[in-house]
């Protein structure tokens, strides 16, 4: 018990110095966790409706749709690719014996998960105080479909980070690839608006699962979604044996100078 403890001060201490490096102590410091990227999810919400989408799809509101979206896919986007290199940007912590990488890993991804996390509450609370879009229907389901996405994207970015540090092509290769691979987060569609073939196909996604899961949450009971948790569950699984495999593999090729 005692090792738990010290392990869970380890990392508090890895997301303090995290966050400050990151934000710094000068003006909004560490609310740039949550103020970042809920500019870029209200500046979505506010581009779209200019552009005359503000009728939705049926009953799902585009506000409430972009919400889901945006939020879900900064989680996304930010774990699965803030790893890159991240254990050789901090290899002066991993002189202390009992600092760990994936300690270093763990913080990172608590960091912008809760900082993502916290974003959707800025939004969501004025949006449904001023009766722009309904209030959750399921918060069991959505939390649940958050923290699944959360678990996947981490384990993802933890192999790519884990990758990133054994071959320097990976850097080259990733970010064009994330683009390429949009369509399969399920972001921009709902399971329900596909054909029969496409919808399977994008069954297999579990991001197109968490999606849907979050959106069950959020929208109205009638609204039809898609999603398996047992799948998910043997994703997140199966990555996060990987991305530790990996990681204890990319600690040799970290010089501590």
């Amino acid at each position: 018990m005692k090792s738990f403890f010290a392990r869970l001060k380890i990392i508090h201490a890895l997301l303090v110095r995290d966050a400050l490096r990151k934000y710094g102590h000068e003006n909004l410091g560490f609310f740039w966790v949550v103020v970042e990227p809920m500019c870029f999810t209200v500046g979505i919400i506010v581009l779209w409706n200019l552009m005359g989408r503000g009728e939705g799809h049926g009953n799902i509101s585009i506000t409430a749709f972009a919400l889901t979206a945006y939020t879900m896919l900064t989680l996304w986007r930010h774990l699965s690719q803030g790893f890159m290199h991240i254990l050789r940007f901090n290899a002066g912590v991993l002189y202390h014996a009992h600092i760990r990488p994936f300690d270093i890993m763990l913080a990172r991804g608590l960091l912008e998960t809760f900082g993502c996390l916290g974003t959707f509450f800025m939004v969501y609370v004025p949006l449904t105080l001023l009766d722009v879009i309904d209030p959750w229907r399921d918060p069991l389901l959505l939390f649940g479909g958050w923290f699944l996405g959360a678990w996947f994207s981490f384990s993802f970015g933890v192999m790519i980070g884990a990758l990133s540090e054994m071959s320097e092509v990976l850097e080259r290769i990733i970010h064009p690839a994330m683009y390429l691979t949009l369509p399969l987060t399920g972001a921009f569609t709902m399971q329900d608006w596909m054909p029969e073939k496409a919808r399977d196909f994008l069954g297999y996604s579990p991001l197109v699962n968490t999606f849907e899961m979050f959106r069950a949450g959020m929208f109205d009971a009638d609204v039809v979604t898609y999603w398996s948790v047992p799948y998910v569950l043997w994703w997140c699984l199966g990555l996060s044996v990987l991305g530790l495999f990996l990681v204890g593999r990319a600690r040799s090729y970290i010089f501590i100078y």
